[in-house]
């Protein structure tokens, strides 16, 4: 057997047992919590965007035009009108490294109230700036009418990076939501906010997706273990190659 041979029935079998290992931790959508980045333009004073901003298949709305929008892929629609508004004050989502957001106006929804985001097509992946993160935040994700998943401030504040002077020390971060698998692809939020206090959030990024997505996924190459490993196999291969070909050649004389 060649040393190729050798080195492609490893791959396969370390892709194997990659592929079971993550179909048995599989979830249903899942959150990560990151600062987020400066603006595309590297603006610092608009809040937070996304890392995957430039990625193909995003959208991003940053509510700079002081409106939510009622057309278009994403369509925002104020269930209770309980002055639930885009803003423009003092408790816009911060920067990426705690930055005052003073010149981007934000989403904000207040108490009893819920926004709507019903999608054009399926997506994989929402991301928003949130904070001043506060109790009773609740965010919910649908295809159709049928719930996949909620989180709630208990999910994010105890990770959240950023702790803003500007709001008195609570929370901000820049929250990423993905599908795990094609099960989980989505077309409508909810934004709610429960009790007091109000919901804030800002440039919200939408990637278009009907299977997981993929952006944190890190790059398909062997542990360095494993690298070595299938060096040292290759290595013996070859050794015992070279000692049957000296018997071979002694032998004959």
């Amino acid at each position: 057997m060649s040393l190729t041979k050798i080195a492609c029935i490893a791959a396969l079998s370390l892709s194997a047992i990659s592929s079971f290992i993550y179909a048995g931790s599989a979830q249903a959508i899942s959150f990560k919590v990151t600062t987020g980045i400066a603006g595309p333009n590297g603006e610092t004073d608009q809040g937070a965007f996304s890392e995957f901003t430039q990625l193909p298949g995003t959208k991003t709305i940053d509510f700079n035009n002081g409106q939510a929008p009622t057309t278009g892929f994403a369509k925002y629609s104020f269930e209770n009108g309980q002055h639930s508004s885009v803003k423009l004050d003092q408790w816009a989502p911060a920067g990426a490294n705690g930055e005052v957001n003073n010149n981007g106006n934000y989403l904000a929804v207040f108490n009893g109230d819920q926004v709507t985001i019903k999608l054009a097509s399926s997506l994989n992946y929402f991301g928003i700036d949130w904070g001043a993160i506060s109790s009773g935040n609740v965010f919910s994700f649908y295809n159709g009418d049928n719930l996949i998943k909620s989180f709630t401030t208990e999910d994010v504040n105890p990770v959240a990076p950023i702790h803003a002077s500007q709001h008195g020390g609570e929370g901000n971060g820049y929250l990423h939501f993905y599908s795990d698998s094609s099960n989980d692809i989505f077309n409508k939020i909810v934004i709610t906010q429960t009790g007091g206090g109000g919901f804030e959030s800002d440039n919200h990024s939408f990637h278009l997706g009907t299977d997981k997505f993929t952006g944190f996924d890190p790059k398909s190459v062997p542990e360095p273990s494993v690298t070595l490993g299938m060096l040292a196999v290759g290595g013996m291969f070859l050794r015992k190659r070279k000692n049957q070909k000296l018997q071979s050649v002694r032998q004959s004389h």
